[in-house]
């Protein structure tokens, strides 16, 4: 454009203007050659500073290093004539447009499902293998240019960045086998890599979201998803700086959700690496508005998904606990009605998941916060959960008490709604906890006494009555009457079976001759004689009756009975037509299903069935097998032991006889105890 500029302009005007362009011409090209980097490194340290967290430094691609050369070679180029010049714009958008029309071409399809389907795996692999040719030590060119490729053909509509609708492993699980053995062999010979990996899919998403026309995520989002699978634990590395990059980005609600989602991938394939993720990131913007619904959506989801939450012990703490309770109970805080309801539900799970799976040793530590927040004015659904929660310190963790003689002064006011507490539910409690509380009230009475001039009055006057109660609790918890009725019960058996053992018959017995002479002998034949009778009696007119309602039963229910076996009959064929085609699909599906699983499974996995097959058998051949040939040899000569003792033969009267000289020994040997006992009786009583 310059130089037809100075061809169509005539006079000084045209000298000035050739002179000024010249010189401007001649400084421009050492300042493009020499200023080119520090442009370039001015731009990034400005993206730097908006993303308010430093980008992963990814190496280069392939395709990255040929648009590097050609910007090169273009400014390297000498300026052509003027007439060549205004011929050239055209011919270099013709040029330009030829490459991308002929070779990267892209396809919009309807649905993912379609896109993934019209994948060129071939195509895929030959890249890659391309990349790993080139650059053979630089694992985070070959895991660049899968997910650049990945993004790049899989062009679908995209709307939700939580994919909430879709299944947990959505879009990954649309992969094909073939697909996910690349990408799983890839992934496996970059494994120093993907921690930079995954932050490179995450920005590059986040830069995606930037443009106004930007492409669709799928790719990236199928790598993240097979980065998690196999290292869920790069999720967890960088949670601070994830926190400062959400943070930063708080006012665009689509890029936090999609980090969100990027990092919440790693609890459904590890339990701990998920309740990490979710106290470290949702945790914290559960009060903004537009994540808050994401946030307690997610955490549903994961566990529901973990029906075992023993892998997630040992992750959530105090510190982590009690801005859940406060956000599941307090009234007015930053969720909504209808999300608070669903934290509180999801409650007593995190519940769990927080004392861990010792909460013997753990529940003190809980203590003093519940303690603290049960005051009378908390809500009443806040102040029953938090009672219930004292009282489960108090019963399984015995530090909670010292704990609460520890905290008692300063917090009168909840320690006597505690104190009032255990009193209303002194029937629920367990023995253990109410033979520990004795020494614990007996402390608190102490302390009112030293304290009555400083504390509250009121305070006091409660937690001495409460604590009056509670004692008369402890000193009259009643008789034990069943154990006593349980001993006599047993005492009188075993004096019924020493007696008859001793006579023989139970007609010569003591037992017998004493209940003739009470009477009970005679009652009980005049009741069995009665019993008996009216038993006859009643036999004899259900013989006469029942033939009778037996006929009427029959015309009365006969058509609907067969009414309903005929319609037994066809909910019989109706099910066994749905139940054949069921087996059918079931036998079509198990193939590919175990192929899935053989796919999908670790080799660590495989090796470990082998482990424990091995193992058993070890198990079986040295412990199981010499312990059963014991217990053969052992009953061997047991039983030879008895025919020794039967002369050869064991007979009913040879066990007879064996179990009357048990019984004798017993007897003799419970004569003795009681004969000592009671000399040991009369000795004290006369020292006396």
């Amino acid at each position: 454009m310059a130089s037809s500029a100075n061809n169509s302009s005539v006079g000084k005007w045209e000298v000035v203007r050739k002179g000024k362009k010249q010189s401007g011409v001649a400084k421009s090209q050492p300042d493009k050659k020499s200023g080119g980097g520090g442009r370039k490194a001015l731009s990034e340290s400005n993206l730097l500073r908006v993303d308010a967290y430093p980008a992963v430094k990814m190496s280069e691609t392939i395709f990255e290093g040929f648009e590097k050369i050609g910007k090169k070679l273009n400014k390297e180029q000498v300026p052509p004539p003027a007439e060549v010049q205004q011929k050239k714009p055209n011919a270099g958008k013709q040029n330009k447009k030829s490459p991308s029309n002929s070779s990267s071409k892209q396809n919009h399809y309807k649905s993912l499902e379609e896109a993934v389907k019209a994948l060129d795996v071939m195509d895929l692999k030959q890249q890659l293998e391309k990349s790993q040719a080139l650059f053979p030590e630089n694992p985070c060119v070959w895991v660049k240019d899968l997910a650049g490729y990945l993004n790049s053909k899989l062009i679908a509509p995209d709307t939700d960045p939580t994919l909430s609708s879709y299944a947990h492993d959505y879009p990954y699980c649309l992969a094909g086998k073939e697909l996910r053995s690349i990408v799983k062999n890839i992934l496996g010979k970059s494994t120093d890599a993907l921690k930079d990996f995954f932050d490179h899919c995450i920005f590059t998403m986040l830069r995606e979201l930037d443009k106004q026309a930007g492409e669709p995520l799928h790719g990236y989002r199928m790598c993240i998803q097979a980065v998690m699978m196999n290292k869920p634990k790069v999720a967890t590395l960088n949670l601070s700086e994830h926190l400062e990059l959400l943070r930063s980005h708080q006012n665009r609600p689509a890029k936090c959700l999609s980090i969100m989602w990027a990092l919440g991938q790693a609890g459904f394939y590890d339990l701990s690496q998920g309740v990490r993720v979710w106290l470290g990131i949702m945790l914290p913007v559960l009060g903004v508005k537009t994540l808050s619904a994401y946030a307690i959506a997610y955490l549903e989801r994961l566990l529901s998904f973990h029906a075992n939450l023993t892998k997630g012990f040992g992750v959530m703490g105090p510190k982590e606990f009690f801005p859940l309770l406060d956000f599941a109970y307090m009234p007015k805080n930053a969720l909504s009605t209808s999300l608070q309801d669903q934290l509180r539900r999801l409650y007593p799970r995190l519940k769990v998941l927080a004392f861990g799976g010792k909460p013997e040793s753990t529940l003190h530590t809980y203590f003093p916060s519940f303690l603290s927040r049960a005051t009378p004015n908390c809500p009443d659904a806040m102040k029953k959960e938090l009672l219930n929660s004292l009282t489960e310190c108090l019963s399984v963790d015995a530090q909670s008490l010292g704990v609460w003689r520890q905290l008692y002064t300063k917090h009168l006011t909840q320690s006597s709604l505690l104190l009032n507490h255990l009193l209303n539910s002194w029937t629920k409690l367990s023995p253990k906890l109410r033979n520990n509380l004795q020494e614990t009230i007996q402390s608190f009475r102490v302390t009112n006494e030293e304290i009555r001039a400083t504390a509250n009055s009121e305070d006091i006057q409660d937690c001495n009555a409460v604590c009056s109660s509670l004692q008369m609790k402890i000193r009259c918890q009643g008789f034990p009457w069943s154990r006593l009725l349980m001993a006599m019960l047993v005492f009188a058996a075993g004096f019924i079976a020493h007696d008859l053992r001793s006579h023989r018959t139970f007609a010569g017995s003591t037992t017998a001759l004493y209940l003739e002479r009470t009477g009970v002998t005679a009652v009980s034949q005049q009741a069995w004689r009665k019993v008996s009778y009216y038993s006859q009696q009643g036999i004899s007119w259900l013989a006469e009756i029942t033939p009778y309602y037996y006929s009427l039963a029959v015309e009365a229910l006969g058509p609907l009975l067969d009414t309903a076996l005929e319609k037994l009959k066809v909910a019989a064929v109706f099910v066994a037509q749905k139940s054949s085609e069921f087996i059918l699909l079931v036998q079509e599906n198990t193939p590919l299903l175990i192929e899935w699983i053989n796919a999908n499974t670790p080799e660590s996995v495989f090796q470990f069935l082998e482990f424990v097959k091995e193992l058993m058998l070890f198990v079986h051949q040295s412990f199981i097998l010499p312990t059963l040939q014991y217990f053969i040899t052992v009953m061997q000569h047991g039983w030879q032991s008895l025919q020794d003792s039967c002369n050869g033969e064991v007979s009913l009267h040879c066990m007879q006889n064996h179990v009357m000289a048990f019984t004798n020994s017993t007897w003799i040997y419970l004569q003795d105890t009681t004969t000592a006992l009671r000399s040991w009786a009369q000795e004290l009583l006369s020292r006396a």
